[in-house]
């Protein structure tokens, strides 16, 4: 699938130090990637694997100690606010815990208003309440029973799909999904990865998984990427990385699922 499309995002010896001298941690090791426009791409690995320090640097809240990251063919820039609110409208996330991801002080019409602003958007009063609407409307949540409320007064599954509900009001080119239905039961974990792979297909956008889980990875990636101690040990499209793993930590990781699809399935 990648062969065929535009490299959208693309990381060269990307590297995170964390402290000084004896106590430094190296949380990403010189890492190297391209991730293409339309791609749904996991980056598997455990907990303390770096997954989770690597999609913040592509997303811009940390910056890199060493190494580059090129979005759309050139050195991204992130050095003024307005150049990160720029490169913010294009590059989205969802979080494991949702209510982290709101400020509880502000209701639900603020925060999906808030999406309008970041777009730079001057609609009308009807205007905006169409678009409330209609995005609370593909992730089946109803706006006039969310109007008013603040997070608190929802559900782990209602915020999770009024996060989603941002991302369709967005049009983000990149959304990064960090363990996105890891707190929701199996119900809703197939209704949020359902909506997410529909927005992929409608807006052609490139979706980042980061997850632990190997049957996830498996069953919605183009391409795979595992990570160890901060390094990527193994890379390559999500059938060839799964049934024939070639890296010792890779082959550790499935053994753990040994019936992956009954897995995935009973899940």
């Amino acid at each position: 699938m990648s062969e065929d499309r535009k490299v959208l995002i693309k990381a060269d010896q990307l590297t995170k130090v964390f402290g000084y001298g004896a106590g430094k941690t190296t949380a990403v090791n010189h890492v190297d990637f391209a991730f293409h426009e339309g791609e749904i791409i996991s980056i598997v690995g455990e907990s303390g694997s770096g997954k989770t320090t690597l999609a913040k640097m592509i997303m811009g809240l940390l910056k890199e100690s060493s190494g580059s990251i090129e979005y759309k063919g050139a050195p991204r820039k992130l050095g003024s606010q307005r150049q990160r609110r720029e490169y913010w409208k294009d590059i989205q996330a969802i979080f494991q815990d949702p209510f982290s991801s709101f400020n509880i002080f502000h209701k639900i019409d603020k925060l999906l208003l808030d999406c309008i602003k970041l777009q730079g958007l001057k609609l009308s009063k009807e205007e905006q309440f169409r678009k409330m609407k209609e995005a609370c409307s593909f992730v089946n949540l109803k706006f006039e029973e969310l109007s008013n409320k603040y997070p608190f007064e929802l559900s782990g599954g209602q915020m999770q799909r009024l996060m989603i509900a941002r991302i369709f009001m967005m049009h983000p080119k990149v959304l990064i999904a960090d363990e996105p239905t890891s707190m929701v039961d199996a119900c809703s974990r197939s209704t949020i990865l359902d909506m997410l792979l529909k927005l992929r297909d409608e807006n052609n956008m490139t979706i980042i998984f980061i997850t632990h889980d190997v049957g996830l990875a498996y069953y919605v990636s183009d391409t795979i990427y595992i990570m160890e101690k901060g390094h990527i040990v193994e890379s390559g499209s999500a059938e060839r990385v799964i049934l024939t793993p070639r890296h010792r930590y890779t082959q550790q990781l499935i053994s753990d699922v040994p019936k992956i699809h009954e897995a995935w399935e009973l899940a």
